[in-house]
């Protein structure tokens, strides 16, 4: 498999050499991405996969939650568990959904009541306040600390720009029995800038149980949620700002509870019990500022942020449940995070001729994480109770520095290390951008290191089976590279007619924290894991009225080490994906985006007709494909009439072996700005 790999990626590299059809003759407005390197760079200047999607993105596609704007990109895997709500894993380049880090506006927000740390409202979190996503591939805790191994989101808040008072959202209605209803105000009024979002939606969804399967009743699992958000800030003076961000948000909705076992794992009698619940909520609360110095050569910004989020799991008694089960599962937790970065601008201390955009970044953060996890479960053969309360602190400081050289060569460095308990992981990363102007080509190479320190459950939880957690974990570590282009193919007057871009990426994680019976039940740091393969995307600006954008990832993701599962492939990794979108303009108020969305078959824990798995085993999942479609007609300028589609043609893919993406969904709605 890595020779196949390594093939497709000398294929795909045999492009750079085509030589450009015509010289440029239009300037392009650059993507301007921060989350990179902390410092604004152009995305041909970043030696890392990156895809960012901006609002205007986010309302063409009709995205909503974070997972259908994430759903096709290159290198990234979205795996979920159901509809809205559902629970849901990222899997970045083939590392575990716990090695991505989730960031809004550069706080980190992974859950620390989540049994592995990891981040717990993909499903669930709206974009309705989010102005730009931007999504880096590979290890960058050497920027951003723990959990940062496959790569990081970052959600940008939306922020008031223009002089006074604008209002703009949407009201929309679909099928099946969906109502979606936002409003935003922005602005800039004297010094004082702001933008407050409200959001409430309705779903009626879908019974994510298949219908291949005897149990199935097809109840639907509805989801609601709502959400408040305002971003306010006064500047006082020009250069400094202060800051106040308050987020909450909560999302109510159904799961299934198929496949239930007993204290041995013994399969119990399926019953499909369509009143389990979910209910999560989430309150974030920051105040900052950001100043410069110096005649604006030194940047500076400050906050202290705090999250807290409560997540609650039930089930009560059914009568007609021949296990007799219930439950109730209840996650609290609350985080603390003070940062201080820095930027200090090198440009007017060095030779021009020779270095430009050099910039030197420095800073301090602390965390302060803390969670309550209580967890029972009962049937007619037995309770069972896990819990843990504990708390963790950990300092970081951090420096990284950025320059171009002869105006061909970019080269980044950061350096981070961190102090958390009896554990100082140090991480480091570099990389470079070198442009060949002749071929209109910028080739990439990156290496970078990565941790995740264990989770509070990890080290403290315990359980009725009598697991109990182990303090003594050490983190989590990874090291990986990658090499790669981005590449512009000129015709005509029209710079970028084609634009490819092609990645071969290698990561290897050690010390992966897993169950073992030591001779207690418990964690400990046993296994290793490689992935390797190719991500690349290619987008054609054919005519006025046609674009086409085209992505494919082949990835290779197996355990390696000392365990009995050396050399099996990675669960739910699928070895190839790949996605289609077609976008027509046929006149200058009508866009219809199509998008079609291919997932190969991964390893998984199959699970049969009856809805259980226990007597399946491991084996191939399925293979799908699932076609979505946003049209959009701009009435008058402040008004555009828009229909969104969902997976139109009703695929029956599990992305997840019992469960089926939910059925066909239209919002049908009209989007103002005034």
């Amino acid at each position: 498999m890595r020779n196949d790999v390594a093939a497709v990626f000398v294929t795909s590299i045999a492009l750079v050499i085509m030589p450009a059809r015509a010289q440029q003759s239009e300037v392009d407005i650059p993507d301007i991405v921060v989350t990179a390197t902390r410092v604004p760079l152009p995305v041909e200047q970043i030696p890392a996969g990156v895809s960012v999607i901006d609002r205007e993105s986010i309302y063409a596609h009709g995205y909503n939650s974070l997972i259908e704007a994430l759903d096709d990109i290159p290198g990234l895997h979205v795996s979920q568990a159901g509809g809205p709500g559902g629970q849901t894993s990222i899997f970045i380049r083939g590392t575990e959904g716990r090695h991505v880090l989730v960031l809004r506006d550069g706080m980190p927000t992974n859950d620390p009541s989540d049994v592995n740390g990891a981040y717990t409202f993909f499903s669930s979190d709206t974009l309705a306040d989010v102005e730009r996503i931007e999504v880096i591939r590979g290890p960058m805790a050497a920027i951003y600390g723990s959990g940062a191994i496959g790569g990081v989101i970052n959600m940008i808040s939306r922020q008031g720009n223009e002089p006074g008072l604008h209002w703009n959202g949407h009201l929309a209605g679909g099928y099946p029995a969906a109502g979606q209803g936002t409003v935003t105000a922005s602005g800039v009024d004297g010094s004082l800038d702001f933008s407050v979002t409200t959001q409430l939606q309705n779903l009626r969804g879908y019974d994510s149980t298949p219908q291949r399967e005897y149990v199935y009743t097809g109840v639907p699992q509805g989801f609601r949620s709502a959400l408040f958000s305002a971003n306010l800030g006064y500047n006082l003076s020009e250069g400094t700002r202060f800051s106040l961000l308050l987020r909450g948000q909560s999302a109510d909705s159904g799961y299934n509870t198929l496949g239930q076992t007993d204290a041995y794992y013994n399969p119990l009698p399926t019953f499909d019990d369509s009143n389990s619940t979910a209910s999560a909520a989430q309150i974030l609360g920051r105040i900052g500022g950001s100043t410069r110095f110096f005649d604006d050569q030194l940047d500076s910004n400050a906050f202290i942020g705090r999250i807290q989020g409560n997540r609650r799991y039930q089930e009560p008694y059914n009568i007609n449940d021949p296990n007799q089960a219930s439950l109730d599962a209840h996650y609290v937790s609350n985080e603390t995070d003070i940062q201080l970065n820095n930027t200090l601008h090198l440009d007017q201390m060095l030779p021009q001729q020779v270095l430009s955009g050099s910039a030197l970044t420095f800073g301090y953060e602390y965390i302060v994480n803390s969670a309550n996890e209580r967890y029972w479960s009962g049937n007619l053969l037995g309770n069972y109770t896990s819990t843990a309360r504990a708390s963790s602190a950990s300092n970081a400081v951090y420096a990284g520095t950025q320059t171009k050289m002869m105006d061909k060569l970019t080269l980044t460095g950061q350096v981070r290390q961190d102090w958390m308990l009896a554990q100082a992981p140090t991480t480091w990363r570099i990389g470079s951008v070198f442009d060949v102007d002749e071929l209109n080509t910028h080739i990439k190479a990156a290496y970078g290191t990565a941790f995740r320190a264990p989770s509070l459950y990890e080290r403290y939880g315990v359980d009725a089976y009598g697991f109990v957690g182990n303090p003594n974990l050490r983190p989590e570590t990874a090291k990986g590279w990658e090499v790669g282009f981005i590449k512009d193919v000129s015709l005509a007057d029209q710079a970028k007619f084609v634009t490819i871009s092609a990645t071969y990426f290698d990561e290897r994680i050690n010390d992966l924290i897993e169950y073992v019976f030591l001779p207690t039940y418990t964690e400990a740091n046993l296994n290793a894991a490689h992935t390797h393969g190719v991500e690349t995307e290619a987008r054609m600006h054919l005519f006025n009225w046609l674009d086409l954008r085209a992505t494919w990832t082949l990835l290779t993701a197996t355990a390696v080490g000392q365990s009995s599962d050396i050399g099996s492939n990675l669960l739910r990794r699928p070895q190839n994906t790949a996605s289609l979108e077609v976008t027509l303009k046929p006149t200058s108020t009508l866009k219809i985006i199509t998008s079609i969305i291919y997932t190969g078959p991964a390893e998984d824990i199959l699970i049969g007709p009856d809805g259980n798995g226990n007597g399946t085993g491991y084996g191939m999942g399925q293979h799908g494909t699932v076609a979505n479609v946003a049209v959009n007609y701009v009435w008058k300028p402040s008004l555009t009439l828009y229909v969104d589609g969902w997976n139109i043609l009703n695929s029956k893919f599990e992305p997840v072996s019992g469960y089926q993406t939910p059925g066909p969904t239209v919002l049908c709605g009209v989007r103002l700005s005034l």
